[in-house]
């Protein structure tokens, strides 16, 4: 059975996990001064399609944490990755999302329209000014056929106030209106976690998902042959992880425990 320190590769979880809304969560600095000393590889991959490798790296410097936007994986990069598989170069697309998602489609290749005319996929990541107008329009694609993608399947997405309404529940009104149901590219899904193997180079056994979410970022982890660990400052709660069917390799805290535990 493969020990804690015995893990060459890392595939961590933000939000929840480093910090909430806009606190750091105890521990952060000294966690990423145990992975630089030990030079363990990480990717930090993330199901929240509003962030980009920029803003990502500005938040943990402003942290006192130092890293490089190759360290970095969004759902939105994901999508779009992914999305290269399915449709040719310079097909047109229609997206709900932020400019995070706007970019990376862009980025890829996939030009994106104001309306569903002519459009080739759909894809939906989310979305801080959601209307009904971006709603209608993804559901005309879907009718007409576009492909359909989706970011990430959450529910809720947390804040410093509690729980706010995730992707998941804009991918629910659209399945519920056309009654398509989409291809998901983040978490619980493996994909996500593939792609950042491919990054670090590491094989599965050597490499642990670390997150705050039992059904996305564990259930994720496990699908995609990986060890998992849970960290009780997000989401998922020592409640739900006492009922639950899935469990994690190890739980903690908070990255506090976790680095006591590497042996810091």
């Amino acid at each position: 059975m493969t020990e804690l320190t015995d893990l060459r590769g890392w595939v961590i979880d933000m939000d929840g996990v480093l910090w909430r809304g806009e606190t750091p969560l105890p521990g952060l600095q000294e966690f990423f001064e145990l992975l630089r000393r030990r030079k363990l590889g990480f990717i930090l991959a993330t199901n929240n399609a509003r962030q980009t490798a920029d803003r990502v790296q500005s938040k943990l410097a402003s942290f006192g944490v130092s890293i490089q936007p190759g360290e970095v994986l969004t759902s939105s990069v994901g999508a779009a990755i992914h999305l290269q598989s399915q449709l040719p170069p310079g097909s047109p697309v229609f997206a709900i999302g932020e400019q995070a998602l706007i970019q990376a489609l862009e980025a890829a290749g996939f030009p994106v329209l104001p309306t569903a005319e002519g459009v080739r996929a759909v894809v939906v990541g989310i979305d801080s000014e959601l209307s009904w107008k971006k709603l209608a329009e993804a559901a005309y694609a879907l009718e007409q056929g576009a492909v359909f993608i989706g970011t990430n399947p959450d529910v809720s997405f947390p804040t410093e106030r509690g729980e706010a309404p995730g992707n998941g529940a804009t991918l629910a009104a659209l399945t519920a209106t056309t009654g398509r149901q989409p291809m998901v590219f983040g978490k619980p899904e493996p994909h996500l976690f593939r792609e950042a193997l491919t990054r670090l180079g590491t094989r599965p056994e050597q490499t642990v998902a670390l997150g705050d979410r039992l059904e996305t970022d564990i259930l994720g982890g496990s699908r995609a042959g990986l060890r998992t660990i849970l960290v009780l400052t997000g989401v998922t709660s020592r409640a739900d992880l006492e009922v639950g069917e899935l469990q994690p390799d190890w739980v903690f805290e908070d990255l506090l425990e976790l680095s006591r535990a590497l042996g810091v």
